[in-house]
């Protein structure tokens, strides 16, 4: 583990010396913003494909429905159907899952790279620098005790956090959009084809988990906030591109048959 840390400590050092005639005192948030987007980018062929399976799901949907009918006291013919149909389909359940799964290993490096002290038995010299006012190493608390809200590093964590929100805000309305696009049941399903239990309370809580970041970076170290910060900016630029077109056609079926419920006979006649 602390060859690992040495090396990133290396890695993020490196890229900081790489921007400081750009940024100056600014080059080590700089460059964890950089290397964010380096993940984000190494991450995106996982995400198109979650995109490329969500969308495949919401095709199979009738094909799971008739499959529901025609097994559903039968749980094992259940899930041996279900997994032919993906199999044939070549579409993974647990897609969506991996680009999340994948950035684990990168936040919890920046997490503990700018909570330790020394790193590979040498004085974390990351520690020195800051983002503005406010030190990468310290946190939330850190800044209301030496400067408080509206002053000097707090001033810091007012910007990210008016991001964090701003952007927490479109993913809410963009997950609300999606699972309003998606004709399978509201709750995942198990391999049985039955929803878990449970899961229907998670599901609606879901588009909610968004905020969840300003939590997080108001407890972790301001260069862990900061990947949070560009991973999540990302994540919802990526989203809105990734799932534009199923939200469109989901949205034109829905704006016709209101067309045609608002004509209605009086309608007809009139045309």
């Amino acid at each position: 583990m602390s060859v690992l840390m040495s090396a990133f400590a290396t890695l993020v050092g490196g890229l900081a010396d790489l921007l400081q005639p750009l940024f100056h005192a600014g080059s080590a948030a700089a460059a964890i913003i950089l290397f964010t987007a380096c993940v984000r980018l190494a991450v995106h062929p996982l995400s198109r494909a979650a995109a490329r399976g969500q969308k495949a799901r919401t095709k199979l949907a009738p094909q799971i429905a008739e499959l529901r009918k025609k097994h559903g006291k039968d749980p094992e013919r259940m899930q041996k159907a279900l997994m032919e149909l993906h199999a044939k389909e070549n579409v993974s359940p647990l897609a969506g899952c991996l680009p999340s799964l994948a950035q684990i290993p990168a936040f919890f490096l920046m997490y503990h790279l700018f909570s330790s002290r020394e790193i590979g038995g040498e004085p974390n010299e990351l520690l020195g620098h800051s983002l503005f006012a406010a030190p990468l190493g310290h946190r939330w608390a850190d800044a209301l005790t030496r400067d408080g809200v509206f002053t000097g590093a707090g001033l810091v964590y007012v910007a990210l956090f008016a991001i964090v929100a701003a952007v927490a805000t479109f993913s809410f309305r963009m997950t609300k959009r999606q699972m309003a696009a998606a004709p399978t049941p509201a709750a995942p399903e198990g391999p049985d084809g039955r929803p878990l239990p449970g899961m229907g309370a998670m599901t609606k809580v879901m588009p909610l988990m968004s905020f969840g970041t300003l939590l997080t970076v108001a407890v972790v170290p301001l260069a862990a906030g900061l990947y949070m910060v560009t991973s999540t900016t990302w994540a919802a630029v990526e989203r809105y591109f990734l799932y534009r077109e199923m939200w469109a056609g989901a949205a034109a079926p829905k704006a016709s048959g209101a067309a045609r419920g608002a004509a209605g006979p009086g309608g007809a006649e009139a045309a």
